[in-house]
């Protein structure tokens, strides 16, 4: 005979594997999904339309003052990867945002969390947005040179509104990791707490007080 917390137990587990349960799970998984392909949206379509508008109106090399010297418009055509670094390899960033993109498709079905699903949107649709470039622009398929014309006062570096999305995808990732938050949104430290005691020793919780009244 089953224990009432067996019992209990296996309710639950018939309920998850009843189609109404499976169904919840569903439901979870999509709005994840529909979340990180919003943000993968937005980032990718605000990426592509200020590269387009930077190139027909700004003149390269050309530094546009926008808050001063602190924030300024610099048009230039990077053929390697951040600080143009490893120039001549653009085909190697263009295979491996390729292999990037791919993986997060796949990899997505697995999210249950909508910071996660948030993480994994910004990266899709910066890296997705750098691609773009790599693969259709001049000076050919594969080795297009990414429009960058963000710069910093102090920063070496001029970068584009894909490359936000994927540094800020990586301040989230740590951030997350940091916080013990898992794919599926919850905590490790609660994880813990819910587990059972793999050292079979009674709940401490419930362990008698000794007291110098009781000795």
């Amino acid at each position: 005979m089953a224990s009432p917390d067996q019992s209990g137990s296996d309710r639950n587990a018939d309920d998850l594997a009843t189609p109404g349960g499976r169904k919840a799970v569903r439901g979870l998984d999509g709005r994840v999904l529909i979340l990180l392909a919003a943000v993968a949206v937005v980032v990718y379509a605000f990426d592509q339309l200020s590269k387009i508008w930077v190139v027909s109106t700004l003149e390269p090399g050309v530094a546009v003052p926008v808050i001063g010297e602190l924030l300024e418009f610099r048009f230039v055509r990077n053929p390697g990867a951040a600080f143009s670094l490893a120039s001549g390899s653009t085909w190697i960033f263009s295979i491996v945002a390729a292999s990037v993109a791919v993986f997060i498709v796949w990899f997505a079905r697995r999210i249950r969390s909508l910071a996660w699903g948030t993480l994994f949107g910004l990266l899709l649709g910066g890296t997705v947005g750098n691609l773009t470039d790599r693969l259709f622009r001049e000076p050919g398929f594969g080795t297009g040179h990414v429009v960058d014309f963000l710069t910093i006062w102090g920063f070496p570096a001029i970068f584009n509104i894909a490359d936000v999305a994927i540094v800020s995808s990586m301040g989230l990732f740590i951030l997350l990791t940091l916080r013990g938050v898992g794919l599926d949104g919850s905590r490790s430290s609660a994880r813990r707490k819910e587990s059972p005691s793999d050292s079979g020793r009674p709940d401490e919780g419930t362990a008698p007080r000794v007291t110098p009244d009781s000795v």
